[in-house]
């Protein structure tokens, strides 16, 4: 991936994801403590044997879609990513991880037929690593899952050609390495 072009993504979704964060609900208290609830890893979306969890994060933003053909295509995700309510990374389009810490990222694709769906949030998925860039935080991630959705959902019936929206949405992400 472009360095250049990582810093312009990743400066662009934390723009996005500031000017929006004001017209939306604020983040509930219960977010940003300490203590870590328990995710439950559906079995769709299990990470294989011979990886370790190395962070779990929370992740809050945007699901960004825009009006193609009358309907609502998803173009990207603009999320910051959190560790006990302190920034640590931006999510954006490929999708994409990058780690506003130490500047390492990972790009991921979805594993086929490892989703879990719901009607009223965006799936949970089980995504693995395709690139990695640096030696920090994402540097040796091996899979990624969105866990624990809510909200994200492209607004149901038909809409303006070229419209865009951007749909509130929080989710857990698991990162893992190989070991």
């Amino acid at each position: 991936m472009n360095r250049s072009w990582t810093i312009c993504v990743a400066v662009g979704v934390t723009a996005v994801v500031a000017a929006c964060a004001s017209t939306h609900r604020p983040v509930p208290a219960s977010s940003t403590t300490t203590a870590r609830p328990q995710v439950r890893v559906p079995d769709p979306v299990k990470v294989p044997a011979g990886n370790q969890l190395a962070g779990s994060f929370a992740g809050r933003g945007q699901q960004i879609y825009r009006c193609t053909d009358g309907a609502w295509t998803l173009v990207q995700p603009a999320a910051i990513i959190t560790d006990n309510g302190s920034p640590i990374a931006v999510h954006s389009q490929g999708p994409v991880w990058i780690s506003t810490i130490d500047g390492s990222e990972v790009a991921a694709a979805p594993v086929p037929h490892a989703v879990v769906t719901h009607d009223d949030a965006i799936p949970e998925l089980l995504l693995k690593a395709t690139e990695n860039h640096g030696s920090g935080r994402f540097g040796a991630i091996t899979y990624v899952q969105r866990l624990a959705t809510t909200g994200g959902m492209a607004p149901p019936g038909g809409c303006t050609n070229g419209a865009w929206i951007g749909i509130p949405y929080s989710a857990s992400y698991l990162f893992y390495t190989a070991g």
